[in-house]
């Protein structure tokens, strides 16, 4: 399959950049992201007058042109969803956002003002990514996963998400949270640490934290260090503080 099909099923959602297996394991689709970057090398930098004055880039990845036969809306304003993007029926995007090429987001999800969805990035059913939400795109290495946000997920405002984090269905992240592969998370319900670059478990309630550094010199000065932190799992009082969200839809 050449570059231009690729794109074209991407944008179609026949086709995702990341693949979840019987196991419920999340994989690159390899093929789909080697696509991607040929489309790069292929392109050449052009103006793109009578559509976005004073504006250049590759002439084979542009924005894409929505319609009200595509039911997704796109308010006025500032924001981007490039070529190669799947944006489902149902999903609004608030101004500014960008929704980079390969990334899938699904319907009913709400992308709120100055938030990015980064290349390849899949997003599911009814997740909320608040204002100024950062999750990160990978186009290389081919093999390395995406960030994926799974359904019914909170994001709240300023969480930065990068490095293929999988945060599982119905998870709740609080202001300010911030996951990498680096990033430890601690798990105060079951009181243990997960594993670094672990998937944040379902219908999870996670906050900013701190922890105390290693080091003798460290603990003189008081210093810490970021960590998230587990402190409770979804029940029908914190299921309850969302219905906001279907209000403002």
């Amino acid at each position: 399959m050449n570059w231009q099909d690729t794109l074209e099923q991407l944008e179609a959602g026949t086709i995702r950049a990341a693949n979840k297996d019987s196991d419920g394991n999340w994989h690159a689709n390899i093929d789909a992201k080697e696509a991607i970057l040929a489309a790069f090398k292929a392109g050449e930098n052009v103006d793109c007058e009578g559509i976005y004055q004073g504006f250049v880039d590759k002439n084979n990845l542009p924005a894409r042109q929505f319609t009200i036969k595509d039911e997704v809306r796109l308010v006025p304003g500032g924001s981007s969803v490039r070529r190669g993007a799947y944006v489902a029926p149902g999903v609004i995007i608030m101004p500014p956002a960008y929704i980079n090429v390969g990334a899938f987001v699904d319907s009913g999800t709400m992308v709120d003002s100055h938030a990015l969805i980064g290349s390849c990035a899949q997003i599911g059913k009814n997740v909320h990514v608040s204002a100024a939400v950062q999750i990160g795109g990978v186009l290389e290495p081919v093999g390395a996963s995406p960030v994926i946000i799974e359904d019914d997920a909170f994001l709240s405002a300023g969480v930065v998400i990068v490095e293929g984090i999988v945060v599982r269905k119905g998870a709740v992240l609080a202001p300010g949270v911030s996951l990498s592969a680096s990033v430890p998370v601690y798990d105060c319900v079951n009181q243990v640490m997960l594993a670094k670059g672990a998937d944040i478990p379902e219908r999870a309630v996670v906050v900013p934290g701190t922890r105390p550094m290693n080091g003798e010199w460290a603990k003189e000065q008081g210093l810490n260090m970021a960590c998230a932190l587990i402190v409770k799992y979804r029940d029908e009082k914190s299921n309850a503080s969302l219905e906001l969200e279907s209000v403002l839809r």
